[in-house]
């Protein structure tokens, strides 16, 4: 267990995602977890799926993480043309 004060620990992991050209791209602030999807369910599921992956028989508090975090999405949008 790391040294840090468990109040300390995040209770969130919070991911991005944003369209590519063909491509939904998720990728995780907190941990090294980037994965893809064609559609946007698609690439949640997998975002779901990577970051239990990466976790998997890992001592959370190494990565600062609080027991059972949750998931945090914030998504990028092309700004709405002509709104004036």
């Amino acid at each position: 267990m790391s040294g840090r004060n468990p109040e300390s620990f995040q209770h969130t992991i919070k991911a991005f995602v944003r369209k590519g050209a063909d491509y939904y791209v998720a990728e995780c602030l907190e941990i090294a977890v980037v994965t893809q999807g064609k559609t946007l369910d698609e690439t949640i599921i997998n975002l779901k799926e990577a970051v239990a992956l990466h976790l998997e028989n890992e001592d959370l508090s190494e990565f600062g993480l609080a027991p059972n975090p949750t998931l945090l999405v914030t998504m990028e949008l092309e700004p709405t043309a002509n709104v004036a």
